[in-house]
């Protein structure tokens, strides 16, 4: 999400003028996209915003910084704005506008016949990547639904993002359109809770109905969506990924814990049963599809039989990736103000190796069934002298040759399987 609300922001700015740089010297705006899932990320952020306060004071006065996402929020954020005064302008996430105005009022300034200008909202639906990213992406993200308003006790998303709202039908599909135009190949619909897209609209819009949409539009190769929640994907949805080609059969869906008790601490809504039956059914809509999963180790009162749970259920279902995360308190959540975070962070990192460990496997025996199969990879580009890209199933594959093949559809043979990756030999066009 923060990838995508970054390139809103960028292609606002280019519209009135800016060009991209990656030396801070050379800077005159200068913006930090925020994310504050764990502490780990929101310490960082503080580190860069005294770094950049730092460099404003001293040598650039007139460098504009910003501040954007998570650590704005939706509400705004008194105490950060009290402790680093060098912030010129606070971003919500997801809303690029505030930076957008302030810089053509700037441009105003400075020029009496400002000749350069917005030719419209960034939220009418057209965006138009920025100049270096013209001909040379061709992934992209597109956000559907903003916000979240289920509220596991974990999460800091409803509360620094807000609550659960879905973009109009027609604004998204003008927006995958204007990428596909500019050469975007795979879009992602984005959603914290994607599955629940059109909840909250008064008309019969959800997501199986949009992915239809944006599954005719031209030059679009491939679509995918996340993030699923195990109450919201229903047999429609499923049918549809199953039914449109150019859906990828890969469902990434949650499931935070093997272990009835802590799903019930969590908030989650649903018991490791029913989550083995959904299992079940996206197997039997996309049976050569790949699933994907997130777990929280090390969340208040987990004891060593509940994290076993954990364990033997990813050793079950044998997913095609896990996210692991050490559970990190985030105040405000409901887990911070009324449970105690109990689990040592010594623990914490050895159950997250454990279900590491548990994963390279899996993955291992998983990606070694398409040893000699011919894999179809959309081509992300190059990196350390070899194409890199990702099958359908969403496995990352390398592959040699010296023609480009940046952007194409290509059949690669795979030669060499691990747990994270796949090497393999181009199959002559």
């Amino acid at each position: 999400m923060n990838i995508a609300d970054s390139l809103r922001l960028a292609s606002g700015l280019e519209k009135l003028g800016a060009t991209k740089t990656e030396d801070i010297a050379e800077a005159d705006i200068a913006v930090l996209n925020t994310c504050v899932v764990r502490q780990s990320a929101e310490d960082r952020a503080y580190g860069w915003l005294n770094r950049v306060g730092e460099i404003k004071r001293n040598t650039r006065p007139d460098l504009t910084v910003g501040l954007m996402g998570c650590l704005v929020g939706v509400k705004g954020n008194k105490k950060v704005a009290g402790t680093f005064p060098d912030i010129d302008v606070f971003l919500p996430p997801s809303d690029p506008e505030p930076l957008l105005n302030l810089v053509e009022q700037q441009t105003e300034k400075r020029s009496e016949t400002n000749i350069v200008g917005r030719r419209h909202s960034i939220q009418d639906g057209e965006l138009v990547l920025p100049a270096e990213d013209c001909g040379t992406t061709f992934v992209s993200y597109v956000p559907v639904v903003y916000g979240c308003s289920h509220a596991c006790t974990f999460c800091i998303i409803p509360f620094r993002r807000g609550i659960e709202r879905s973009r109009p039908v027609d604004q998204i599909v003008a927006e995958c359109k204007s990428l596909a135009l500019q050469g975007v190949k795979e879009i992602t619909l984005l959603g914290q809770i994607v599955d629940r897209y059109g909840y909250d609209l008064q008309d019969d819009s959800n997501l199986a109905l949009l992915l239809e949409q944006v599954h005719d539009i031209q030059g679009l190769e491939r679509i995918r969506f996340l993030t699923s929640h195990p109450n919201y994907l229903d047999d429609e949805l499923l049918r549809t990924v199953a039914d449109l080609p150019k859906i990828c059969d890969h469902i990434e869906v949650p499931v935070q814990s093997g272990n009835n008790e802590i799903l019930e601490k969590m908030r989650r809504g649903y018991t490791v049963e029913q989550y083995n039956k959904l299992i079940e059914r996206i197997r039997e809509f996309m049976p050569k599809g790949s699933i994907s999963c997130d777990v929280i180790v090390g969340f208040p009162g987990e004891t060593e039989s509940q994290f076993k749970d954990t364990c033997d259920l990813l050793s079950q279902h044998k997913f095609d990736k896990v996210h692991i995360a050490k559970y990190s308190p985030r105040p405000g959540t409901v887990s911070a103000r009324r449970m105690e975070d109990d689990i040592p962070a010594k623990v914490k990192e050895n159950r997250r190796k454990t279900l590491d460990d548990i994963q390279a496997s899996v993955q291992s025996d998983i990606n070694l069934q398409l040893l000699g199969n011919k894999e179809e990879v959309l081509v992300e580009g190059y990196q350390r002298d070899k194409w890199r890209g990702r099958t359908r199933t969403n496995k990352l594959v390398f592959f040699e040759d010296d023609r480009e093949w940046a952007g194409n559809l290509v059949d690669v043979e795979i030669k060499w399987t691990g747990p994270w990756f796949m090497e393999g030999k181009l199959v002559a066009p």
